[in-house]
């Protein structure tokens, strides 16, 4: 049986993010194929899993993110190369290390690239560079490289002259929920119309422009989820924002049926998005036959195939809003689901994985 390791998330059972819950359901549907061995970082999970969905759990005692992403990758690299016959990096924080790995093995290396992580505004120049740079090597040094979007394939395309493999992401996990007396009770405003936004906090995911606009259009309830605390941008607008009568700032939500509990019932779903490539949270709007409001970068219109509504500023957002046209929003939610059902499913992405192995 041949023998994978997974390198680059936080771990196993998913609890993080997008590359967790992909490598959730790879695991699911390939571990009785496939020797699968998950890294997973012990500043996330106690240690004391070592199978999970069939799949062998090995732990990093450093964060999977941040700073410390670059070294966790490197030695979960180097661990697989005793073991692995094929590496599947998901990110590219510690692929500085390949060109040296490529000297002495032969072992297949798969790098999904993700989103163009060094064009976030959230790091630095070095930060930036530093990223750049890795993006590079992983392009230049990878047997195999997956984007995860059209528009990141073509990016690969034309920067470095490499083709890359097209697979996006499953969105078949989420499951429509009614909303729960309980929970209409603890949050009174789900009663009445509501958009809503679950995402991190941060400047690229421009939640300052849908607050703008909802502090201007007040006839609808926003619902934002989110780390409000952990940066200074978050801090700011919480500050700014957090008592307006329309708006409400809520702290994350881990447990995921109250979660999409309350995703499941919005009026509108607004996906402020404008790093990265197919975006999990999106395709799970869509999947779940959302209307959405998408910010209008290429990422999320091929993502959507043009089927919402975008904006790019906080006047085309209130415009949208003042003109809904019910019939037409439901008609663009239906054919999303249609979309999400014919491309974002996860047996057809683990499906499309396995043929890479």
């Amino acid at each position: 049986m041949k023998k994978i390791a997974v390198i680059g998330t936080v771990g196993i059972p998913a609890k993080y993010g997008g590359f967790e819950t992909l490598t959730e359901y790879l695991t699911k549907y390939l571990s009785n194929s496939y020797d699968i061995t998950v890294f997973c970082s012990t500043q996330n999970y106690d240690g004391t899993i070592f199978i999970h969905n069939g799949a062998k759990l090995r732990y990093i005692n450093l964060n999977a993110n941040g700073i410390q992403s670059i070294p966790y990758d490197i030695i979960s690299i180097l661990n697989s190369l005793k073991f692995a016959d094929t590496l599947l990096i998901l990110g590219v924080s510690g692929c500085i290390i390949l060109p040296l790995i490529k000297l002495f093995s032969s072992k297949k290396i798969i790098v999904n690239i993700d989103g163009l992580e060094w064009k976030r505004d959230k790091w630095g120049k070095l930060a930036k560079w530093f990223l750049k740079y890795s993006e590079k090597l992983a392009v230049s040094y990878a047997d195999i490289v997956v984007s995860d979007n059209k528009v990141i394939q073509n990016y690969i395309k034309n920067e470095y002259g490499i083709d890359s493999v097209l697979i996006a992401y499953g969105a078949d996990h989420v499951t429509k929920k009614e909303l729960s007396d309980i929970l209409k009770e603890k949050y009174f405003f789900l009663k009445e119309k509501y958009a809503f936004n679950v995402c991190r906090i941060e400047p690229e995911n421009n939640l300052h422009i849908i607050l703008e606009a909802f502090n201007e259009f007040t006839k609808i309830n926003l619902v934002i989820i989110g780390n409000w605390t952990n940066s200074e941008y978050g801090k700011n607008l919480k500050s700014k924002y957090g008592e307006k009568n329309n708006i409400y700032l809520l702290d994350p939500i881990y447990d995921q049926n109250i979660l999409n509990q309350i995703r499941s019932n919005c009026y509108i779903y607004l996906h402020g998005h404008s790093a990265g490539g197919t975006n999990p949270s999106l395709v799970e709007a869509m999947y779940l036959e959302l209307p959405i409001l998408a910010f209008g970068v290429e990422y999320n219109k091929e993502t959507t195939q043009n089927k919402a509504k975008y904006f790019k500023n906080k006047d085309e957002l209130i415009d949208i809003l003042e003109n809904i046209n019910e019939v037409e929003l439901q008609k663009l939610a239906i054919q999303n689901k249609k979309i999400a059902v014919e491309n974002y499913t996860w047996i057809k992405i683990s499906t499309e994985y396995a043929k890479l192995f």
